[in-house]
């Protein structure tokens, strides 16, 4: 029986993944560079929560940067080495944007932790300064990317608005710093800033790492679409059911489908067609799906019986 292979790719989108390029790549920069003068701020004026939302900011940048350089290399398509293109590279990205962050998170909790132990006075009005300008470029940036329809952009989007939330919260303690004696409120407010940061880096890794050992989609009910299957005439069982998913939002379904009572070939084409209908309905990109005759042996499925 021959194999059905399928891609659905749906076009049209063009323009709008060029504007989207566009506001990932300037707030990309943006971001990249304001982080870097934080860095540098952030010593200058004695602050480990300032620290710590460079560190949120620097995640951010990394983000920016590696969905912008994979928007751009996932354009150039598949090739007979990467044959489902490289949008699974984004997931590589995510993975060193993981472990950069988990690893600044640990240096700026010692450092806050030390803080708290040995008070040291920041500059508050330098802290006042550095958060008023902090809310002014994230929420640039932010707002150049909330308009954005790509799933990325959207992200990307909230991303930045977390970022203006921790400088609002350092723009309230560097106010209460002015105005009172408190110098741990800074390592404080930075440890739960690294906090938040840790738990959302660890909720990231977690579904990398299963979108990365291709484990199955959290949006696709495996059971729901095998029951719709076998409603089909002719349709009698099916096996080697395989859900994958390619980066996270593009997903890969291949199965064996084994008929009875299919006399010609119209009425096996039939079968497809309702299959493919069946699947349409979720977002697979690529599905492959093989079609056997009752009396037709399938060797792979002897082989794991055995």
């Amino acid at each position: 029986m021959p194999h059905d292979h399928s891609h659905s790719h749906s076009h049209g989108h063009d323009h709008s993944h060029n504007v989207s390029a566009k506001n990932i790549k300037a707030a990309f920069f943006l971001n990249l560079g304001f982080t870097i003068l934080e860095v540098i701020g952030g010593f200058y004026v004695n602050s480990v929560s300032i620290l710590s939302d460079a560190l949120h900011d620097l995640g951010d940048s990394l983000s920016l940067g590696i969905s912008w350089y994979l928007h751009n290399k996932s354009k150039t398509g598949a090739d007979s080495k990467f044959t489902f293109g490289y949008s699974r590279f984004s997931l590589l990205g995510a993975l060193l944007n993981s472990v950069i962050l988990v690893v600044g998170s640990g240096f700026v909790i010692y450092e806050a932790v030390n803080r708290l132990m040995h008070p040291e006075p920041a500059d508050a009005q330098g802290m006042l300064y550095f958060a008023l300008l902090g809310i002014a470029v994230n929420g640039y940036a932010a707002f150049r990317l909330s308009g954005g329809t790509s799933l990325n952009e959207r992200v990307v989007s909230w991303h930045l608005i977390e970022d203006v939330l921790g400088w609002a919260a350092v723009l309230i303690a560097s106010v209460v710093m002015m105005f009172t004696d408190a110098p741990w409120l800074d390592p404080a407010l930075s440890l739960g800033i690294t906090l938040f940061i840790l738990y959302n880096v660890i909720g990231r890794l977690k579904e990398t790492l299963v979108i990365l050992l291709q484990g199955s989609p959290a949006d696709i009910d495996a059971e729901e679409i095998k029951l719709k299957i076998l409603q089909i005439p002719h349709v009698v069982s099916m096996h080697h059911i395989n859900i994958w998913s390619l980066e996270g939002e593009h997903h890969v379904y291949t199965a064996h489908i084994t008929t009875k009572g299919v006399d010609t070939f119209p009425e096996m084409i039939q079968v497809k067609r309702d299959v493919k209908a069946i699947l349409k309905q979720y977002p697979f990109t690529h599905y492959t799906i093989e079609v056997e005759l009752e009396d037709e042996a399938c060797e792979l499925w002897d082989k794991a019986k055995q």
